[in-house]
């Protein structure tokens, strides 16, 4: 039974929100329910965001972009935006906290590389919020 809830919202939720969701679970199993949507949803999933995440062994079958569900919105503990992009008008009471994920493109850096890099400090950043939202939902 989950102890915790989060959801990870990007623009298009192809890329970075699905690598957060998919990390996390990988991370946390179903001890949290984990979401992911993105504001403005795209048509498909990101194919280098979704070969990187096969690599680490974090699958995301199943998966496609989604809106943000208003109901999902004001029932999670915590909503995750990934980026500076996307904003989200969260009910009174929901924490929302920003990530902002290291852009190797400004850098030079593109294709597999570029998701590989994105992938690893998102995976930093989850493993981080998943040691928290765990020993919150212990001490509660």
């Amino acid at each position: 039974m989950p102890t915790a809830s989060v959801l990870f919202v990007c623009v298009k939720n192809g890329g970075k929100s699905q690598m957060a969701a998919a990390l996390m679970r990988k991370t946390t199993g179903d001890r949290i329910a984990v979401h992911s949507a993105g504001t403005t949803p795209g048509s498909s999933l990101n194919a280098l965001s979704m070969q990187v995440l096969d690599e680490v062994g974090a699958p995301t079958v199943g998966e496609y972009p989604k809106p943000i569900d208003p109901q999902l919105l004001g029932e999670v503990d915590l909503v995750v935006t990934l980026g500076g992009e996307a904003r989200v008008d969260a009910p009174t009471g929901v924490v929302v906290e920003n990530w902002d994920i290291d852009e190797p493109s400004e850098r030079g850096i593109d294709g597999i590389e570029r998701m590989r890099l994105v992938r690893d400090d998102i995976a930093v950043r989850v493993e981080e919020l998943a040691t928290r939202l765990l020993s919150d939902a212990d001490a509660r």
